[in-house]
């Protein structure tokens, strides 16, 4: 498939856009929501009974959301075709207690949340994002907007700080967001008042920092793509926009992103959760699927876990392995492991090999310098839990887990194609 300038465009503001309305997990997983209601899906309830006719339907789960297309003649053994990804991000979370008075000024405490490039978070303006509870269980999705920043010391105060800088994690990254004498300020009540509430109001909440930057296209020809949390809002957008397009399948086609892959997908909204399981259960026992017809299924699934990875970095090559070093802007990559860090084998390889001739998109192998550990995927896990045949894709990228990330616009529209193909394959 060749991709036009403006069809290119459209899809990286349509991206941009995505990123913009996703400062959080469950931003991600409510603007996800917002475009699969436009679409024609019908949002279900995990508490009701689900209808078994044809249909495409969602659900929303915390900072997940798993959608699915039921074509007309699917059966108790009709397999699936489902894509993995995930709606968080590395950054920081707000603690309990969160306002701190410190020698004048006003600072968030804040802890780790997942692996992020701690020095990258520095010197910006940072915005406050997620969800505030109410004691009757209600949430409220909230964002500050530009709002925190955590302030490097200068270097008239650290001599060192260019040849070896060192961050504890407790001391050197509470960010500030104003000055003020002690009990000038409730960060907690700036919050609820945001969303029209009283601090008192707010028995729990899950917030984390977001760069505040808009996403941007720069570099020679606009080809290059700077934004936050494209590890992996990148793979959630390219799964929606090809499960809202996807047309007529003799396999039920599921889009699952979920939550909290950067801390090991051990939650009731992650991928090592029964939240896919259940779901697949459901929809086969809608069928009418015994045990064994499910498991029938299931032997004839794909899931292709789709989850950013590296490009080969021009300043540090020897990072990479010396035969496989994937460009930005040559396609999406496949992702293989000896140790099965990634799912992908030689099937996988083969199935993503003809799903990418008939997107008519090019692909890339990418596999770890030995030298260097390799990360782990939703893919493995989903694979160990559903026995479902699994392989691992992404973009590459630049900077991962950095405050701001880096693609080239061709590989994002290049994973679309290539995931709408592997809906609906073709004969």
């Amino acid at each position: 498939m060749t991709f036009t300038a403006a069809s290119t465009t459209a899809y990286i503001d349509d991206f941009a856009d995505f990123i913009a309305a996703s400062p959080s997990s469950y931003h991600a997983a409510a603007e996800a929501a917002r475009r699969l209601d436009e679409g024609g899906f019908t949002r279900l309830s995990e508490s009701d009974e689900w209808p078994s006719e044809p249909g495409r339907r969602y659900i929303l789960r915390d900072g997940a959301v798993v959608a699915w297309v039921q074509p007309e003649g699917a059966g108790a053994t009709t397999p699936f075709r489902i894509l993995g990804a995930h709606t968080d991000s590395p950054g920081f979370k707000l603690k309990p207690k969160p306002t701190i008075d410190s020698h004048g000024w006003l600072q968030a405490g804040v802890e780790v949340y997942g692996g992020p490039l701690l020095n990258s978070w520095l010197d910006r303006e940072l915005e406050l994002a997620g969800r505030l509870v109410t004691r009757d269980g209600t949430e409220h999705l909230v964002r500050t907007g530009p709002f925190l920043r955590i302030p490097q010391l200068a270097i008239h105060l650290d001599r060192d700080a260019n040849t070896g800088l060192t961050l504890d994690r407790q001391r050197h990254l509470t960010p500030v967001f104003g000055v003020g004498e002690p009990g000038t300020a409730d960060l907690l009540e700036h919050l609820a008042g945001l969303a029209g509430l009283a601090g008192t109001d707010v028995a729990g909440y899950d917030l984390l920092t977001v760069d505040s930057q808009a996403p941007t296209r720069f570099g020679l020809d606009l080809a290059l793509f700077a934004a936050g949390r494209m590890d992996n809002l990148s793979s959630v957008h390219a799964g929606l926009v090809a499960i809202l397009a996807a047309g007529e399948s003799d396999q039920i086609s599921v889009l699952a992103a979920f939550d909290h892959e950067e801390l090991g997908s051990e939650t009731r909204s992650g991928a090592s959760g029964p939240l896919l399981d259940d779901i697949l259960t459901r929809i086969g026992a809608g069928l009418g699927a015994s045990v064994s017809q499910r498991l029938r299924a299931y032997a004839e699934s794909w899931c292709v876990s789709a989850d950013a990875g590296h490009s080969v970095h021009p300043n540090y090559p020897e990072k990479h392995d010396p035969a496989n070093r994937p460009v930005a802007g040559g396609g999406p990559l496949l992702k293989i492991n000896a140790s099965q860090r990634y799912a992908t084998d030689a099937g996988g390889a083969a199935l993503w090999a003809r799903t990418c001739a008939q997107a008519e998109v090019e692909y890339q192998e990418f596999v770890s310098n030995n030298t260097v550990p390799c990360g782990s995927t939703i893919g493995p896990l989903t694979a160990t839990r559903l026995g479902i045949r699994t392989v691992d894709v992404g973009i590459p990228l630049l900077s991962m887990h950095s405050a701001r990330e880096l693609c080239h616009v061709n590989d994002p529209i290049a994973l679309s194609a290539a995931i709408a193909a592997f809906f609906v394959p073709s004969a």
